[in-house]
């Protein structure tokens, strides 16, 4: 597990094995080094100390057993990322779980409480298996067909995972599972990138869910069948039918951006959805885009968040309000609150106290 870690933020840094042992001073030889990666031997504590510096990672990060690996790691865009991004988004993952799982320990909760619904053989193979399979969740969690206020707190309810981290630009999400030591259940984790706008995380959520609900051995494109979920997870056919009417000749704008708020879905989105649901043609949602919707898929129209604002809504609270929790329980110190929430100590004392208390014990 050690090893596995040094590699990861290794490749994440940058370094070689050769350039690595050159950056601590040749404190150590890069043979040594890779003898630690492949777990033939640990380094003094000196040394240990030197590579978590050099590397920029804790030694929390380098020696925790609470994370083995993830597993089943699938990005979103992958042509876009490099080795060196897949390591430090991987890196990242990790150091923001094992924090996680630290304070569900504190509090004695249980760390893996989703349970991966079971809607037996019978899509297999079939095309349109990411509607049906979108029509069945939300069955299936009391969704009726109402839109969702809020995806990160919905998927947080049951059991999964959310990092958002500012990630390389070419990477939208992923999906992992995360493996844990002594046998210990596997869980699920959803990473979306903090730069993009609140849209585009919306719907890279409800993608990497289809990836974990859609069957491994379907024949289908499970890349098509996840977009598909989550233009019908987020947009229900059935209302949109009853907002829009059955069969249009077009949408206008402001509609669409009436529309789009009402969804919290991308305006490009809303359209191809408005073609699969059979309300526009193909033609109708064709004329837009080379028009008037020409620019939407790189530029969205009237964006929830502002420019600079990216990643401050729907974001993940329940592991700051578990941080907050033990803070306010004395199970941990101001201290290590602050260190799991990687905040400032004055930052946490206003959380725990509210800003006039902790500015009138600052004073005093």
């Amino acid at each position: 597990m050690f090893g596995e870690r040094l590699k990861l933020a290794r490749k994440r840094a940058g370094y070689s094995l050769r350039s690595l042992s050159d950056a601590l001073g040749r404190k150590t030889s890069a043979q040594a080094i890779g003898k630690y990666e492949r777990g033939e031997m640990m380094p003094s504590s000196g040394v240990l100390l030197d590579l978590a510096k050099t590397l920029d990672v804790s030694l929390e990060y380098l020696l925790s057993e609470r994370v083995e690996r993830l597993e089943e790691i699938e990005f979103r865009k992958r042509s876009g990322t490099s080795a060196r991004d897949r390591a430090r988004v991987e890196a990242v993952v990790i150091d923001s779980l094992q924090r996680y799982i630290a304070i569900e320990e504190i509090l004695g909760l249980d760390s893996h409480s989703w349970n991966s619904p079971k809607f037996g053989n019978r899509f297999l193979g079939l095309a349109d298996e990411g509607e049906i399979l979108a029509q069945d969740l939300r069955q299936e969690w009391k969704l009726g067909i109402d839109p969702i206020p809020n995806m990160t707190s919905l998927l947080e309810d049951r059991g999964i995972k959310i990092v958002i981290l500012p990630l390389p630009a070419g990477v939208s999400g992923l999906t992992a599972l995360v493996r844990r030591p002594n046998h210990k259940q596997a869980m699920p984790v959803i990473v979306v990138n903090r730069c993009t706008t609140l849209e585009r995380r919306r719907l890279t959520l409800a993608h990497e869910l289809a990836h974990r609900l859609l069957d491994p051995d379907s024949t289908v494109d499970h890349e098509q069948a996840s977009n598909v979920f989550a233009g019908a997870f987020l947009i229900p056919e059935a209302h949109l039918v009853r907002e829009t009417g059955e069969h249009r000749n077009a949408l206008g704008y402001r509609e669409i951006i009436h529309l789009k708020r009402m969804y919290r879905v991308s305006a490009a989105a809303l359209l191809v959805r408005s073609k699969q649901s059979g309300i526009l043609s193909e033609s109708a949602v064709s004329y837009a885009f080379q028009t008037f919707a020409r620019q939407w898929r790189s530029v969205e129209p009237e964006p929830f968040e502002e420019k600079g604002e990216e990643g401050t809504h729907e974001v993940p609270r329940r592991f700051e309000r578990l941080c907050y929790r033990a803070l306010a329980e004395k199970l941990i110190s101001p201290i290590k609150a602050a260190e799991l929430l990687r905040q400032p100590l004055s930052v946490i004392e206003k959380g725990l106290k509210g800003p006039a208390e902790a500015d009138a014990c600052h004073h005093h």
